[in-house]
């Protein structure tokens, strides 16, 4: 799984982040990380300089192998809180992607054994008489 950071200009300490945004998804994903191929991040500070409620924004993009991507949106009113919002909304698209995928591949057959199309194969086929005092060649004792 590659995850790559990108910022704004008004975000500060580059590398302390990056390397804090690379521990939690790689702990918060390591479920899903056969299935992950990539992850970017871009976090930005939507007012620059002008404080205001809500100025922070994190926007997560996931590739799935086999999928198309899935992008997750959060502002929050610092990085921290905007990062973990967006986070756990990719989470459940992620879940719920690969849940889907999982469960479409376990799901069984509808047909069962009295489908017509299974007479030729398992179950005995009309008019024939194979029960227990049937005679394995069909005439009576």
């Amino acid at each position: 799984m590659q995850i790559q950071l990108n910022t704004s200009n008004g975000i500060e300490n580059k590398e302390s982040l990056d390397r804090w945004a690379d521990d939690e998804l790689r702990q918060q994903l390591q479920r899903h990380a056969d299935d992950l191929i990539r992850i970017e991040v871009h976090l930005s500070d939507e007012n620059g300089q002008r404080a205001s409620a809500a100025d922070k924004r994190c926007v997560m993009e996931a590739r799935l192998a086999g999928h198309g991507a899935l992008a997750a949106t959060h502002d929050a009113e610092t990085i921290d809180q905007a990062f973990r919002g967006a986070l756990e909304k990719l989470k459940r698209q992620i879940e719920h992607k690969v849940g889907r995928t999982a469960d479409h591949r376990d799901r069984r057959t509808i047909r069962t054994a009295a489908d017509p199309a299974e007479g030729a194969q398992g179950a005995p086929a009309p008019g024939t008489d194979q029960g227990p005092a049937g005679g394995s060649n069909g005439t009576p004792d």
